[in-house]
C-alpha cells in the first residue's frame, strides 16, 4: 500500500491519562487522517495503540510521559508505521492482531495474549468477530469509559475536507455521521459472530468514543447512537436498555 507523509504530529490530551496524536498521509492518492492513542497505566508505563510515524517531537513527548512498554497493531490494516515506531522504542513489546504476523512477517511482534493482559485493569480488549479480513481488536479504557476503535467505525467530516476524501466518505457512508463504512460492512462473513461481538462491545459503560479515522478531534459519544444504528444495519444488534449519553 503506497504511502507518503503529509504532516507531523503532537499529543493531545483527551481524558485523564489518555492522549491522541493525529497523522495525515496519502494512501494510493487519497489524503487520509489516522490517530494513535496513548494510555498511561497505573505503574507509569505507556500503552500505544495504532502507532504513527515517530518524529522527533512525538518521541520527546512520549518520553516525557513515561516509558513506552506496549505497542499494539490493532487490526490487519493498522501496521504501516509499527516497525519504525518500535525501532525508536526498542524496549517496548509489539503485539499484533490475529492474522497480522502472516501478513507482515518482518514485524518483530507477538500475538495479543488472552485477557487479562498486563494492561489490566485500565484496559481490556475484544476481538470483533465475523470479520476475518479486518480482525479488529476493540479496546476499552475503563478509567475514562472510552471505547477505542480503529477501522470499525469512522467519521470523515468538515467543510474543509479535500474533494477526494469527501467523495470517499460520502460513498462509504461516513461523511455526515459516525458509522460503519459500507465497504467494511461487506466484509462481514459471520453475522452471528459479529452480532455477539456488538453486544459485547455495547455492554461496556461507554461515555466517549475514539476512532482512528475522524477528521476532527471531538467527544464522539454523542454520535454513538448513529454508530449503533449502522451496526444494526450490518446485522448487529444494540441493547436498547443501554442508552449512551454525550
Amino acid at each position: 500500500m503506497p504511502t507518503s507523509p503529509v504532516s507531523a504530529s503532537t499529543l493531545v490530551p483527551i481524558a485523564d491519562r489518555l492522549w491522541q496524536a493525529r497523522h495525515a498521509f496519502i494512501v494510493n492518492g487519497l489524503p487520509v487522517h489516522t490517530r494513535m492513542t496513548v494510555a498511561r497505566l497505573a505503574n507509569g508505563d505507556l500503552w500505544v495503540h495504532s502507532p504513527i510515524p515517530p518524529d522527533a517531537t512525538l518521541v520527546a513527548e512520549l518520553q516525557a510521559l513515561g516509558p513506552v512498554t506496549t505497542v499494539v497493531a490493532p487490526n490487519r490494516a493498522h501496521h504501516l508505521f509499527a516497525k519504525d515506531f518500535v525501532a525508536r522504542f526498542p524496549s517496548a513489546r509489539l503485539y499484533l492482531a490475529p492474522g497480522l504476523a502472516r501478513k507482515r512477517p518482518d514485524l518483530d511482534g507477538q500475538p495479543l495474549p488472552p485477557e487479562p493482559g498486563h494492561w489490566m485493569p485500565e484496559l481490556e480488549y475484544h476481538l470483533f468477530g465475523g470479520m476475518p479480513l479486518v480482525n479488529e481488536t476493540v479496546w476499552f479504557h475503563r478509567p475514562s469509559h472510552t471505547l477505542i476503535l480503529t477501522d470499525l467505525c469512522q467519521w470523515w467530516t468538515g467543510d474543509d475536507l479535500p474533494w477526494k476524501p469527501r467523495l470517499w466518505a460520502s460513498l462509504t457512508g461516513v461523511r455526515r455521521q459516525l458509522g460503519v463504512a459500507r465497504h467494511l460492512r461487506l466484509m462481514v462473513r459471520d453475522r452471528a459472530a459479529a452480532a455477539a461481538s456488538a453486544r459485547r462491545l455495547l455492554a461496556w459503560p461507554i461515555r466517549r468514543v475514539c476512532v482512528a479515522h475522524v477528521t476532527r478531534r471531538r467527544n464522539q459519544a454523542s454520535g454513538f447512537s448513529a454508530y449503533s444504528g449502522r451496526l444494526g444495519r450490518a446485522g448487529f444488534r444494540r441493547n436498547p436498555a443501554r442508552p449512551f449519553s454525550a
